[in-house]
């Protein structure tokens, strides 16, 4: 991939809805929502994207944030309509999801890989098709038992959890410059460094 291909959309995945808001299948919603309020820009409902949609500027880049208004299982549809609008390539994406294999506090940068059972990412794939485009997986624990996932990823995590959550989300917006100008590596370097 050429140096100079960087991330024009990043996806937050997550359900829409207040009883959602707060709880752990909602970390991609506050990444984007984190740099839309810093950037002092807001989200506006986007019907013909089954989204909500917002641009920032980025050193010079305009950068687009969505949040996908289709529910955690049918987020695809929302992340496919924006990217054929604007003509934006699945490298150019960067999808941001809660992920149960990493503690609360770690996240990973990642182009390309599988689903790992996650429904979002498994719909966006499917709608896309294609897997190469960039995962930031958001560490959100696991609570040690699969028959309490379900309920876990729609709780509200602890305050411990949460610091520990928006700290690496700080992480990450510092890294957009990096993402946006391709250089994924001093990307992953910032993100995986993290203690």
């Amino acid at each position: 991939m050429s140096a100079s291909v960087g991330i024009r959309l990043i996806v937050g995945l997550g359900n829409p809805g207040e009883q959602y808001e707060a709880t752990r299948h909602n970390v991609g919603f506050w990444l984007v929502d984190r740099v839309a309020r810093d950037f002092r820009e807001t989200f506006r409902a986007e019907p013909k994207f089954q989204g909500q949609l917002c641009r920032v500027s980025v050193a010079g880049s305009d950068l687009r944030l969505l949040k996908p208004m289709t529910y955690m299982n049918h987020s695809g549809r929302s992340v496919v309509a924006v990217a054929r609008y604007f003509d934006i390539l699945p490298e150019q994406i960067l999808v941001a999801y809660d992920e149960l294999d990493l503690p609360a506090g770690r996240v990973k940068l990642k182009r390309g890989g599988g689903h790992a059972g996650h429904n979002g990412m498994r719909d966006t794939i499917t709608a896309l098709g294609s897997a190469d485009f960039w995962r930031l997986r958001i560490g959100i624990s696991h609570p040690g038992n699969k028959a309490q996932v379900v309920g876990y990823v729609l709780g509200r995590p602890s305050k411990e959890e949460s610091e520990a959550i928006n700290s690496v989300l700080d992480d990450a917006e510092r890294s957009l410059p990096e993402l946006i100008a391709g250089r994924f590596h001093l990307a992953t370097n910032r993100l995986h460094s993290t203690p």
